[in-house]
């Protein structure tokens, strides 16, 4: 008979995260880094004639070029955790019961990907954001879709290569290599589409409800006296 009671499968929650808290909390923390750079690289808030913004944009300083390259770099690993699924389909396939399943890996698993991809949601509703204050409003959609592209083949390089963001830096060169082998490889090239498709939909999905919470939260009745209807 299955021990399903509350002791037990808090006892397998345990284990579980105990056992997978070092790739999860490192994944998670790579996932954060894009967000974290595109708050202070996107969000400042900067009073300007907004006619002059595309000279502005051109003449920041290196610095701040630095940090959207590494922003750039960085991005990739927010929505790579939607391949970590893989870890969830081996821990089913490992015996588990369908108590375990339901009751800890579902939602674990749940919470570990949407926190992983909220990050990349934030941070390119961030970079839009910016856009969009420096009367560029235009190009938001096509920066989306840049990035979605880049993420794509950045997950490519991640799941499949084995590289990592700094990678660029110590091993650029088998970076590029392997990029146009892999355009030009026909299962690669299909592998980075689909997952291209993946975030494009997902993203697409859940920005509106972004605003739409956002838009709540601006406009929502801050005392009972919102509600009341004057007399005329």
């Amino acid at each position: 008979m299955v021990d399903f009671s509350p002791k037990s499968l808090l006892i397998e929650a345990l284990r579980t995260v105990y056992h997978n808290a070092d790739w999860m909390g490192w994944n998670l923390f790579l996932a954060i880094v894009p967000f974290v750079l595109s708050v202070f690289l996107f969000r400042r808030l900067q009073f300007g004639n907004l006619a002059s913004s595309a000279i502005e944009l051109r003449h920041r300083s290196p610095l701040w070029w630095i940090g959207v390259a590494t922003f750039v770099a960085f991005l990739p690993n927010a929505p790579y955790i939607l391949t970590d699924i893989i870890h969830f389909v081996r821990w089913v396939r490992d015996g588990a019961s369908i108590w375990t399943v339901a009751l800890i890996y579902v939602p674990l698993f749940f919470l570990f990907l949407f926190a992983g991809f909220e990050a990349y949601v934030m941070s390119l509703m961030n970079v839009g954001h910016y856009l969009k204050q420096r009367g560029l409003r235009q190009y938001v959609f096509t920066t989306e879709l840049t990035l979605h592209g880049l993420s794509a083949i950045g997950i490519y390089l991640g799941r499949f290569l084995r590289f990592n963001s700094w990678n660029l830096l110590t091993h650029w060169n088998d970076v590029i290599g392997s990029i146009l082998e892999g355009l030009l490889a026909k299962d690669s090239l299909l592998t980075i589409a689909l997952t291209f498709l993946i975030l494009t939909v997902l993203y697409a999905l859940l920005k509106p409800i972004h605003f739409a919470v956002s838009d709540y939260w601006k406009f929502r009745p801050k005392s009972r006296q919102d509600f009341v209807i004057p007399n005329s």
